[in-house]
């Protein structure tokens, strides 16, 4: 088994039993209480219900929790989600809030230290409102990395905390382990998703190795949710899903927490189990540019960790955190589910979010998710069951004709490699295989990738993204038309980049490679949007296979798991191997104890940033000036 879905139907039982919406506690005694009596106490609470059920549903909640932790952490599965009501993030440790009865993933990070004896947890809550619970119960303990974005609005917005703002970074031992990004304005999209998780959740991710990935997995945060009013669409949950997959060896539970807009909340979780079944994500919708208060945000949580963090902090100068400014005068409490408020909200949302999804191209799993076309490996070459290993060639026509390009594709070596390389891109281009890895003997790698460009982009592929590893440099008198990016690392370092050109030295150290490709290589893919990617990895790469392996995997995303990773034969069949398995879905292995980029590395990078974020702008991490 791959994925876990845990649910129980019971868990649906409570439900709101009066009209006036005073949303309080629970104590084991509700289950008896009468119908007056469940509303005068929930009227002693913020933002709970209670009904004869809630004790039931929310043991039945935390339940779940446990069980898909010891699932995934006992090799069970490989990761899953538990959909649970009630939710559990504002939940603390003697209170109810904010319709959370027991704090579920709390609990659960609890129990994963105790019974399964782990000592670092990721926990990611993406959920609109801040999980104040989590932090509580957590803001001391280093053991536990908590990250929460949430619509803040300088104070103005539930639950109103001074302590949900970017410089509360946690107590005592546990300083630098909470990490709040507030969002003080509505309608963040996917561009303000994605860059938050690149520049700040991602770098910090790294450098603490969790064992365990559970998220607060709340789509109030999504399209459409009259609470969050932001502008993620649900495909956008599906790349943060693929993203967490590359930490703790894809050991991730999703936990539900909020959802108010029911179309929302159902089309981004199908996303995010069709991402923790290893599905390639949908393309993202929309323009790729962060919203100024977005880049403020940003800027604020980074200065407000880097003292904490050193990957923040080898990524280029650390900016003066500027307090935002706190009102934390009560306004209005969230809009109640059944009100008149909310209903006309919901209208509104409801064609807001009906317009978007029809541009969303729901298109079903390819017939192949991954093959392999290789020649010298094969023999040694060990595959998952589901991966194709791929027999045939292109037309010898076809294969001829493109081969009088270079002297060096004549040779019967080369012409028989190029045929079985223009087969399986002829598949990706057809759409009737999403990724793959193909070989190309070591003389022929430059010339085989010259041909696969210039068939990719002459065959039906509008933006093509080629990210090349090693000695090998960009066909002289390839169109710098805007429609190929090419990203050199371990190249010649490009004095001065264009904005379709550059090169970068291949960094020597485990942190230095993931700012690289973090701050660096997915920016720059989740901006250019391409609809294929090629991986080559040329001669004297240089690369690791775990590395290797995490670029691959990274690069799924931006291009909707259409990836074609070109092999010089010399390489291993275990790098083959592992690269046909994340390919397919799988973690890749992990890089190793996390070590400083170094300084000559942290230079180039911050250079290159400085060239290129004018126009590539998922490459900033701080707001322009205004005049």
């Amino acid at each position: 088994m791959r994925t876990a879905l845990v649910y129980h139907e019971d868990m649906t039982a409570a439900r709101l039993l009066w009209e006036d919406p005073e949303y309080v506690s629970l104590l084991r005694g509700t289950q008896t209480l009468s119908t007056r009596e469940l509303q005068a106490l929930s009227g002693q609470y913020d933002a709970v219900y209670f009904h004869p059920s809630t004790f039931h549903c929310a043991r039945l909640a935390v339940g779940a929790a446990l069980q898909l932790v010891d699932a995934v952490l006992t090799g069970a599965v490989h990761n899953g989600l538990a959909l649970v009501r009630p939710p559990g993030h504002h939940g603390q440790r003697a209170a109810a809030n904010g319709f959370c009865v027991f704090n579920n993933v709390a609990i659960a990070a609890k129990y994963a230290k105790r019974r399964h004896g782990l000592h670092r947890i990721l926990i990611v809550d993406w959920d609109v409102h801040h999980g104040q619970g989590i932090q509580y119960i957590f803001e001391d303990d280093p053991s536990v990395l908590y990250f929460s974005w949430h619509r803040y609005e300088h104070g103005h917005f539930w639950p109103y905390l001074r302590e949900s703002d970017a410089d509360a970074v946690g107590q005592g031992q546990g300083r630098g382990f909470t990490v709040n990004l507030p969002w003080n304005q509505v309608g963040m999209g996917n561009a303000d998703y994605v860059a938050a998780f690149l520049h700040v959740l991602l770098p910090m991710a790294f450098e603490f190795d969790p064992e365990l990935v559970l998220i607060s997995a709340g789509f109030d945060s999504a399209i459409g949710d009259p609470e969050g009013q932001m502008r993620a669409t649900p495909e956008c949950f599906s790349h943060l899903t693929q993203l967490l997959q590359v930490l703790a060896g894809g050991r991730v539970c999703a936990v539900l927490e909020g959802g108010y807009h029911l179309e929302s909340l159902s089309q981004s979780v199908c996303m995010v189990v069709k991402a923790l079944l290893g599905d390639p994500a949908l393309p993202l919708s929309g323009p790729m540019e962060p919203h100024h208060s977005a880049l403020e945000s940003i800027q604020s949580v980074r200065a407000a960790q880097a003292p904490h963090w050193k990957s923040l902090r080898q990524q280029g100068s650390t900016p003066i955190l500027n307090p935002s400014t706190y009102s934390l005068e009560r306004r209005a409490s969230p809009v109640s589910p059944g009100g008149p408020k909310f209903k006309a909200a919901e209208a509104q949302a409801s064609a807001a979010l009906s317009s978007l999804l029809d541009q969303l191209h729901l298109n079903p799993t390819l017939p192949v998710r991954t093959a392999v076309s290789l020649t010298a490996l094969d023999a040694a070459l060990v595959l998952p069951a589901d991966v194709l290993r791929q027999e045939g060639s292109a037309p010898q026509e076809e294969t001829r004709a493109w081969a009088r390009l270079h002297e060096a594709l004549a040779q019967d070596k080369a012409l028989t490699a190029l045929g079985k390389v223009l087969h399986l891109l002829n598949g990706i281009l057809d759409g009737q295989v999403s990724s793959g890895i193909a070989a190309t003997p070591e003389p022929a790698a430059a010339p085989t990738l010259d041909v696969v460009i210039r068939r990719s982009l002459s065959h039906g592929a509008r933006r093509l993204l080629c990210v090349a590893v090693g000695q090998l440099d960009r066909p002289a008198d390839l169109a710098d038309d805007g429609r190929n990016l090419w990203l050199n690392i371990r190249g010649k370092e490009a004095a001065a980049p264009s904005m379709f050109q550059v090169s970068v030295p291949l960094p020597g150290t485990t942190g230095g490679f993931v700012s690289c490709v973090l701050a660096l290589v997915l920016p720059l893919a989740y901006g250019f949007q391409p609809d294929l990617v090629l991986v080559a990895l040329g001669p004297a790469h240089g690369l690791q296979a775990p590395q290797a392996a995490l670029l691959a995997s990274l690069l799924r995303g931006p291009a909707g798991g259409r990836v074609l990773v070109l092999l010089e034969q010399g390489s291993t069949s275990q790098l083959a191997g592992i690269l046909a398995r994340v390919l397919q879905g799988e973690a890749p292995p992990g890089l190793g104890p996390f070590s400083m980029a170094s300084p000559e590395d942290t230079q180039a990078l911050i250079y290159l940033r400085g060239q290129l974020e004018a126009e590539w702008k998922m490459l900033q991490v701080a707001a322009p000036q205004v005049p």
